[in-house]
């Protein structure tokens, strides 16, 4: 007996096939992601049968419906790879497709040259190119200029009284050439499936973000009474422009909401909290409210009205934290049961990570009643959006659905697009990019545990490499939990170094109150500081660190200040995608470029190329010698350029072999602005 037959489903295949588009998401059921301004590559794998000439378009649909065709590059015959680069100018929701076609011109262009010249075929040839060009008159609206630039190409192709070369040349004139690349006759046209591309705002991508607790910023403590007195709206607003001044775009709040009395934490997660002692911002709700209330020590609205206001007047924005789990008294745990977990005892279940419990926190379940959960949660969104918050750091958002985070992103956005989510998810990678692909557009990283010259090499280009069109990585070389060995024992070398390559290997990066301080010691047991100040105050005596304070010189502001300045001076750095990594002989040796064509204003247009030079290794000063890609730079390989290093101000020479000296005893970075000679 004969094996029975099946009958395979199959997607159609184009006349003229058209494979591989990208960028591709989720195989095209979810939207690359893009900002304003950003460089976007259109590639397809295009090809037909035989030796015809084949060629490809990009059709570009804008938010407001217009399209646009582009011709489209093939930069790999061999490989039949096309290229087509956007930089998409306005927000919103881009689609495109890309068209295989035969190309007429081009085959006739191919074969014609050959043959003619060979004085093979040559009367059918040269009929045959007056054939193909009369076709493209008639068939493409054009205008008449253009029309006429083909007659006239026609006549030359029939001129008896002129030689063959000449009569080919009149077909392979350049404004022939130029016509066709710009109108051209298209046969057998294949189009592939639509994708979409979500165009955001520049923060989106690229930004500099600082942290603060407001309780902290103001705080004072009377040593009589033994006392904390909170800082306040009024009291962090006095900050701000310190903080504006160093350069950063973002000043992100933890949370700001009533704090819960039941099982409150105290200094160093302990369980034996005193009345005095705030407890976890984290432990989110109080008979003084909920997600939508503020903590009544920080003020009441028109206080934090005033703290956003003036966040904007000097520049910046206020990111949120929004971490969605309540203390035991939440008024949602009266309002609100259906939102928590009931055991067979009638408790509550408390927030666990075995061996590790958080007696103070009731985890969300947002299963038992999704609409319910789900409408809730949207309410409290809305109430900060209106206050005009426009950033939200979502504290462990792998704790919750995908499909929940799914809908209320898409909800929110679509009455605010311009709202932007950062995911605080240090999990597996495949949540990670999960909650990328559903809406989050930025994500926290591996990066503080991402240490040696190789390790950030190898997550970098997977992290700018497919993973960039739904996961933009924020790099933060410590947070308010996180502080490592590398950061407890590297010394000032270390703070620098980290700080300076999370400012220039991605796009966003970010830092933790204290860090110009340099915050090494570790609670004992804990990558994290001891004395937390998640729960307790903290006052940094900031005017101690002011010029003619007792602690003048020792603060890395002015560095933050440098970093921060060189990003804004450099839009290479705002981009992820454009980064190169060259060669050392010392394995501790990072070397990278970023390289990006700047069109300004008046149509003056420039390449802006940084270099970056980093010694990771921050107890002992290294000599080695560097290799560059010097094309990558936008040189040959024997030119030679000016390397300004930023940091520093210095200048000096630089070919495709140089030597570096990098370390604790100079410094461990450089960060080179690549200048031609002339």
């Amino acid at each position: 007996m004969s094996a029975p037959q099946t009958t395979r489903p199959q997607s159609p295949i184009g006349r003229i096939p058209v494979q591989d588009l990208r960028p591709c998401v989720d195989c095209g059921a979810r939207p690359a992601k893009a900002v304003v301004g950003e460089l976007v590559e259109i590639t397809a794998t295009v090809f037909r049968e035989g030796h015809d000439a084949v060629n490809a378009t990009l059709v570009l649909t804008r938010p407001d419906g217009t399209v646009e065709h582009r011709l489209m590059t093939c930069t790999n015959p061999g490989l039949d790879h096309w290229v087509a680069p956007i930089e998409p100018e306005v927000e919103g929701w881009w689609r495109y497709r890309v068209e295989g076609w035969s190309d007429p011109y081009g085959t006739w262009v191919h074969d014609a040259t050959i043959k003619v010249k060979a004085d093979v075929d040559t009367e059918l040839m040269l009929e045959e190119g007056a054939r193909v060009l009369e076709r493209a008159a008639k068939e493409v609206k054009r205008p008449k200029a253009a029309a006429a630039v083909l007659a006239t190409a026609v006549k030359g192709l029939r001129d008896a009284a002129a030689s063959p070369l000449e009569r080919l040349d009149a077909g392979l004139a350049d404004a022939v050439a130029e016509e066709l690349a710009q109108r051209p006759l298209r046969e057998h046209v294949s189009p592939s499936a639509e994708l979409s591309l979500l165009v955001e705002r520049e923060l989106a991508l690229a930004g500099a973000w600082y942290e603060i607790f407001p309780r902290s910023e103001g705080a004072t403590y009377d040593v009589t009474e033994h006392r904390w007195t909170s800082g306040t709206f009024r009291t962090a607003a006095k900050r701000l422009p310190a903080i504006a001044a160093m350069g950063f775009d973002v000043v992100y709040l933890t949370p700001i909401h009533p704090i819960g009395q039941a099982a409150k934490k105290g200094p160093n997660n302990t369980l034996n909290a005193r009345a005095e002692d705030p407890g976890s911002p984290y432990a989110i709700g109080s008979p003084d409210g909920g997600h939508d209330a503020l903590h009544p020590d920080l003020g009441d609205w028109e206080d934090f009205d005033f703290f956003v206001a003036e966040a904007a007047r000097l520049g910046m924005e206020v990111a949120m934290d929004i971490a969605l789990q309540a203390s035991p008294d939440h008024p949602w745990v009266t309002t609100h049961p259906e939102l928590f977990t009931t055991r067979s005892d009638g408790t509550i279940a408390y927030a666990e990570n075995p061996p590790k419990k958080y007696q103070d926190i009731y985890p969300l379940n947002f299963d038992n009643d999704p609409a319910s959960a789900y409408a809730e949660v949207r309410r409290v969104m809305q109430v900060w959006i209106d206050r005009g918050v426009k950033i939200f750091r979502v504290d462990n958002p792998h704790t919750k659905p995908v499909e929940f985070w799914q809908w209320l992103i898409q909800d929110v956005g679509r009455d605010h697009p311009d709202v932007i989510w950062l995911a605080e998810a240090f999990t597996k990678p495949a949540m990670m990019h999960t909650l990328g692909k559903v809406g989050f557009q930025q994500s926290y990283t591996y990066y503080a545990w991402r240490n040696t010259a190789a390790d950030l090499r190898e997550y970098v280009e997977e992290l700018a490499g497919e993973a960039s069109f739904y996961m933009r990585p924020s790099f933060w070389p410590t947070t308010h939990d996180i502080l490592t060995p590398y950061m407890q024992f590297g010394g000032v070398a270390a703070w620098k170094l980290r700080a300076a390559l999370a400012a220039t290997l991605v796009p966003t990066y970010g830092i933790y109150t204290g860090y110009e301080l340099m915050e090494s010691v570790a609670r004992p047991g804990a990558e994290e500081q001891i004395d937390n100040e998640k729960y307790e105050y903290k006052d940094r005596r900031w005017a101690d660190y002011e010029p003619g304070g007792p602690k003048a010189g020792q603060t890395l502001a002015p560095y933050l200040t440098r970093l921060n300045e060189i990003r804004r001076e450099h839009p290479s750095l705002m981009w992820l995608r454009n980064i190169t990594f060259h060669r050392a002989d010392d394995d501790q040796v990072l070397v990278f470029s970023k390289r990006r064509r700047v069109v300004e204003e008046s149509g003056h247009s420039w390449d802006d190329v940084v270099l970056v030079v980093a010694n990771t290794d921050p107890h002992s000063t290294r000599t080695t010698m560097i290799h560059l890609d010097m094309e990558a730079l936008g040189f040959e390989p024997h030119e030679g350029f000016i390397a300004h290093e930023l940091i520093t101000g210095q200048e000096w020479p630089w070919y495709q072999d140089n030597t570096v000296i990098l370390g604790p005893s100079s410094e461990p970075v450089h960060i080179i602005h690549v200048r031609r000679y002339f």
